[in-house]
């Protein structure tokens, strides 16, 4: 595994350091050209590479990924593609040369690798291509396969989440997800952690043990935080028919120093990708309401719109008075904001 990441992560950054010296000459290249001259000149001089017990398909992915990495660049949809190191994120992409691989059970067998254990059951399905990355010491597999929609029956037709920092999601019926808030009970044994890898000498054994203990504890936080936000999720996509979420400007959020960190802490993004393909998968829909619609701000039960700061957490109106929790207020307002955009929905249950 380490010898087939080690091939993927040295292809990458010929293919990069490539690139960026034939763009300094004036030429315009792409990862096609790059991949048909590696293969062709550089790959026969390179012996290693050719070892017994590699696959050879791990340089062509390699190859795609920078393409990828520059396409996103240039839609500037993320920064100018960085060199990969050793240690850090190591994973490649090996596929049976166009035959469907078969999984299912506790083993698989993996091209040219050979036969592997899992800890975790496999559907019975097949797939093109696997990718397998390494996380805190241990190998993960991953793939892409089809699955068919999974049309459940809906308790309620719309409903509004809003989503927060103190709570994960509120929704318009009074159900309540509290988010967990991984990696801010986690910051103390992190910095003792990582202050004690700063009294280590730098690439010892101990300093590597260290690390470890380090990035276990940082999958753990993820682990956490991606727990809650699949099961308030698929809860929220399994029970409601039409779901209103606010469009959140997350990137402008994390862009703020005081927010960044509990934004990040509360996976909105991930949020909202997951309700997006989860409500087709179990037949329903979602409506996007616009970023600046006045949900905090509007009284759910006459409409009057007053300003109120962040640190109120009750919604008080001052023309019905009518009294209610400032985020349960706001989930309401989507929820009315939905049955205005899909007035005439049929639900079937």
């Amino acid at each position: 595994m380490s010898k087939h990441a080690g091939i993927s992560r040295f292809t990458y950054n010929w293919g990069l350091a490539t690139w960026k010296a034939l763009y300094e000459s004036g030429y315009q290249p792409n990862h096609l050209t790059l991949k048909k001259f590696f293969n062709n000149e550089v790959k026969p001089v390179l012996t290693w590479i050719k070892e017994k017990g590699i696959c050879q398909k791990i340089t062509e992915f390699a190859f795609d990924n920078l393409g990828k990495a520059f396409k996103n660049f240039f839609q500037k949809r993320a920064d100018y593609p960085k060199f990969k190191r050793k240690g850090r994120n190591e994973s490649f992409t090996i596929n049976a040369g166009g035959k469907p691989i078969n999984l299912g059970g506790k083993r698989i067998k993996l091209p040219t690798i050979g036969w592997v254990s899992t800890y975790e059951s496999l559907p019975h399905t097949t797939t093109t291509k696997l990718t397998i990355s390494k996380s805190a010491g241990d190998w993960y597999i991953s793939c892409s396969y089809e699955i068919s929609p999974e049309i459940t029956k809906k308790e309620h037709e719309y409903v509004g989440v809003d989503v927060g920092i103190k709570t994960l999601a509120t929704l318009s019926t009074g159900v309540i997800f509290f988010n967990p808030k991984a990696f801010k009970k986690a910051q103390k044994t992190l910095t003792r952690l990582q202050r004690q890898l700063s009294r280590k000498v730098r690439g010892s054994h101990r300093y590597k043990k260290q690390k470890l203990r380090i990035s276990k504890l940082h999958r753990r936080i993820a682990n956490i935080r991606k727990d809650a936000t699949h099961k308030a999720t698929t809860f929220i996509c399994k029970n409601h028919a039409v779901v209103a979420l606010e469009d959140l400007n997350t990137s402008g959020m994390l862009k703020n120093h005081r927010l960044a960190g509990a934004v990040s802490d509360a996976n909105f993004y991930e949020f909202r990708r997951q309700v997006e393909y989860k409500v087709i998968r179990y037949g329903g829909t979602v409506v996007f309401v616009d970023r600046f619609y006045p949900s905090s701000k509007t009284c759910s039960n006459c409409g009057e719109i007053r300003e109120i700061s962040l640190s109120e957490r009750v919604y008080v109106c001052q023309k019905c008075q009518h009294t209610q929790d400032r985020d349960l207020n706001a989930s309401k307002n989507l929820q009315k904001y939905a049955r205005m955009v899909k007035p005439c929905l049929d639900v079937k249950g």
